[in-house]
This record gives C-alpha cells, structure tokens and sequence, in this order.
C-alpha cells in the first residue's frame, strides 16, 4: 500500500492504476511480491529479492552448523597475546576477541578510537595459534590494505579472494568450490551489500566461523541493503558494541567531535586552524567563499601550517558532485591552483582536463589492470600520442585515450567514495546547499576518514542540519526477517 501510494503521487494517476500495472509486472517476473510477517505484503525486484533470500538461509545455515571443536584456553592465550605483543586488552576488547574465537558469527562494531584494529589482531594471532586457517577481506582495495598493514597478515578484497571472473561473471569461489579457511574476517562491514555478502557466504563450508568489523553508523553500502545493521538486528550473531575511547583517542577532537556527531550534538565550531587542535570548523556562509578558503587551505594553509603534502596527503570530501561547493567544481578549482599548466602536453577529455601531476581517481573496477573503483594515484606522464601513466602507490598502469573515461580529477571526491579510507588530513565543505545530503551519518562518515586533521568549512546551520537528520538513512530491507524465519 505505501508503494502504490507513494508511486501514484509522485506520478499523479490514481492508486488503482498503478496497482494494475504492478500486478502486471508480477505477472511477467519482473517484481516479487510476498508476505513477510506482521509488515503485510512487500514488493521487490527479482534480483534484490533473490540476494536476500539467499543470504538469510546461508546466514542462518552457517549459525545453526556446530564448529569445530578446540583444544585451546582462550583465556590463557589471550594472557599470552597481551604479553608477547605488550597490549593490554580492555574489558571490551577481551569480549570481542573471545566471542570471535568460540562463536559462530560474530560482529564487533564500534566508532574511532574504540580498538576495533587492536581486537583484529588479537584475533588473527590467536585463531593462528589455535591452527585455524584464517581469510581476511574487505569490500574495496583501500580498505583490505589497511586491514593487512594493521594486522600483518594478508588481506584482499572479497571480489580477489572469492575470485571473481571480469569476463565471465560471477566468483570462482562457492558451494562447489568453498574456500579452504576456518575463519573469515570482513572489516568495513558497512560497505557490504547484499549481493557481496551472499557470494561470501555461499563460499565458506560448514563450520566457518564469520566475524564482521565495522561501524554500523557510517553510511550503508553504495549497493542494495543494510548488511551490518541487519545482520545485528536479525540476533543471529553475537553483538559486540565497543563505547569506550581509550585515552591517547580521547585526545583527539576529531574522535570527540566524531562521537557527538553519531549522538546528535553539534562539535565545538569556535576553532580555526592554527593552534594544536586537529578538529576546525572555518565559517563560510557564501558558498563561492568558502570554495575559495577551501582551495587557500588546500593549497597554503595546511602545507603550511601542519606540514602535509597538498596532493598526497589532503584530500577534500564534498556531500554532493554538483553546486559551487559539488566535487566537480572543486576538482577544477583545486587543479588550477595545484597544478596549472605547464606548457607539457596536456588531453581532454568530455570537460575534463589531465595534466602531468594531476591527483585522479578510478571509477570502476578493472581487473585486466588491477586497478579497483576509488583506487587514487598521480599521473606520472602524458606522452605525445595520448597515452597516460599513472602512479598507483608506486605502481604504473597505463591509459589510452579511449579509457580515460574510467578516471576523474581527484582533488576532491564525494564522501561516498572516501569510504574505507583513510587520509591524513580533510577538508569538508558543509553548505545548505547541500541540504538533500545533509544527513548526520554522512557527516560522522566524512569526519571520520582523517587521521590527523579535519577541517569543516561552511555554515553552522548546513552542520546542525546534518546532525539532526536521520531520516535518510532509512532502507527497506527484509533480511534481519528473513534470517529469523530461516533459523527456526
């Protein structure tokens, strides 16, 4: 009813049609309508519905399976861990790691400053002394490398180690061809969709143990379904909810201000850069003002002032790509000022102009290249007969003119994009302008990608606007139902 409803208003035709017209579309297979429980009648197209069918009845299979037993004093070693690498686990911390060595699915969420990383390693050191064969993955390349540097140990995305097939589709890895491990562990479990996370779970064999990491208030998947939310909701994992902020974090103001943001409370907004703090808010109420401090800030101040480097090490995150304040209006400002032209030879492409130094990004996986949508690099050349280099982290990968379609500039991205990462410093424009993004979950996602500096600059209502809008974070989703109903 909410459907029919809301279509034919937008449409303006009367409810009775559109019924029609779904009914219809049932007819040919191409919507799925059931009934789920006390939430009547739902309508969903094949694919979706079929993703998360799938995935509830392989969760639900994976929870009702019994592991394989151990020998191993969990807490013994958890005593030995903290004295070989000289960490002391909080309270928190001990839960988290002794559920994900003993339970079946385990998810461990918290927001910075927490331990999340700490608990990882705990964990992979310990599965690996129990002699459990361990998988670490993560939805984007960005992420699962720095799963591996914190956990020394290898990590891959979810598209590598299910091995994914580019030409024919699908993953090598499933029910026929499981993955031999004992253990998968998923960080940035946000990101997960509800395709990825059937495809991961269709791959592991009876008795795998899950454990999924990750901050359920970031912003969902840029795919179909809320996967961490869900799975917590559904009560077939054990829920670790890590609140407490050790103290070298509680010194942070970004992980303070972060903090407030995710319970609703405005940060402090009366520092400007330029004294020891590593959270600022710069008031800016026109928007081609604050593109202009922006691109001062980028460009000197920062450098300047805290040392960064203003391609490799700044990295701006902007709500929207439209608007005076959008990514692409940026990305051209930001490369005037960074990277003028040289009188090298430069290429063009749609409006787009790339230049020799330029900071781009990739839109798309491609696995001819290894090279993974959001991966950024720096182009280290144009030659004469338009073929471009670019540095990926040390890495060159080569683009004729016909590819470039899958790069952009950038200086600027949208904070979907940034998910997964981490940079050391941002700049974040926040404007009324942006008011259809202005959700408190974007804010508390973009804040959170810098490590050591963040800098908002905009208008203090566009701020408070954000963090009192949660509405938007809203999905419809059936698979916390779904997942109850399989597990009987």
């Amino acid at each position: 009813e909410e459907l029919i409803k809301a279509t034919a208003d937008l449409l303006g035709v009367a409810g009775e049609l559109v019924a029609a017209r779904l009914g219809a579309l049932e007819q040919r297979g191409h919507v799925v309508r059931e009934s789920l429980g006390e939430r009547g009648p739902v309508t969903e197209l094949p694919w979706a519905f079929e993703a998360e069918a799938e995935a509830a009845r392989l969760l639900a299979e994976l929870v009702n399976t019994p592991l394989r037993a151990s020998s191993l004093d969990v807490h013994a070693a958890i005593h030995a861990f903290e004295a070989v690498t000289g960490l002391a686990l909080a309270p928190q911390q001990r839960r988290a790691v002794e559920a994900a060595l003993v339970d079946k699915c385990v998810v461990i969420t918290g927001g910075p400053g927490v331990g999340k990383t700490t608990i990882v390693k705990a964990i992979v050191h310990l599965a690996l002394l129990m002699k459990r064969k361990v998988a670490l993955g993560a939805p984007t390349g960005r992420a699962a490398k720095r799963l591996g540097e914190a956990t020394a140990h290898e990590a891959m995305t979810l598209h590598r180690l299910l091995e994914f097939q580019p030409h024919e589709g699908g993953f090598q890895k499933g029910p026929a061809n499981p993955l031999d491990i004992d253990m998968l562990v998923i960080d940035e479990a946000s990101m997960l969709d509800a395709q990825l996370f059937r495809s991961a779970l269709a791959a592991l064999r009876p008795g795998t143990q899950l454990v999924l990491v990750g901050d359920v208030d970031q912003l969902p998947s840029v795919g179909a379904g809320s996967v961490l939310a869900d799975t917590i909701a559904s009560k077939a994992a054990t829920v670790i909810r890590l609140t407490e902020i050790f103290r070298q974090a509680a010194a942070s103001k970004i992980v303070l201000s972060a903090h407030k943001i995710n319970s609703g409370e405005l940060p402090d907004l009366d520092s400007e850069p330029g004294g020891t703090a590593d959270f600022y808010f710069i008031g800016r109420d026109d928007p081609e003002a604050a593109r202009a401090t922006i691109v001062e800030l980028v460009g000197e101040r920062i450098p300047s002032r805290f040392g960064f480097d203003a391609i490799t090490q700044v990295q701006v995150l902007a709500p929207m790509h439209r608007g005076e304040l959008g990514t692409a209006a940026l990305n051209r400002a930001l490369q005037d000022k960074l990277n003028p032209p040289k009188g090298e030879t430069e290429l063009t492409r749609g409006d787009r102009t790339y230049r020799r130094g330029d900071k781009v990004m990739q839109l798309r996986n491609d696995y001819d290249r290894s090279v993974f949508n959001g991966d950024i690099g720096v182009i280290a050349g144009i030659d004469p007969d338009n073929i471009v280099r670019v540095d990926f982290d040390g890495r060159i990968v080569v683009y004729e003119r016909t590819d470039l379609d899958a790069l952009t500039h950038a200086y600027a991205v949208s904070v979907h994009k940034s998910q997964g990462s981490e940079y050391p410093a941002v700049v974040i424009p926040i404007a009324t302008q942006h008011f259809m993004m202005l959700q408190r979950s974007l804010l508390y996602t973009a804040v959170t990608r810098g490590k050591k500096l963040v800098v908002l600059v905009g208008s203090k209502r566009a701020v408070s606007l954000a963090v009192n809008n949660i509405d938007a974070r809203r999905r419809y989703t059936w698979f916390a139902e779904r997942v109850r109903v399989a597990m009987g």
